[in-house]
């Protein structure tokens, strides 16, 4: 029974911090794009390089 009391705020806290990682997430635009990642690595063409990777 003392358990009880240690694993039910300890698992309500996980779970504030994982909605708080999700809301995050969702708000950072993660989710925005969700089919344009699973194409990257069928694309044949190599990115064109930024002007200061030109000069190296």
């Amino acid at each position: 029974m003392n358990a009880l009391l240690v694993l039910i705020p300890l698992s309500l806290a996980l779970l504030v911090v994982a909605l708080a990682a999700f809301f995050w997430a969702v708000d950072d635009g993660q989710f925005d794009d969700l089919d344009a990642p699973a194409f990257q690595p069928l694309e044949d063409e190599q990115a064109p390089l930024k002007r200061s990777e030109e000069a190296r």
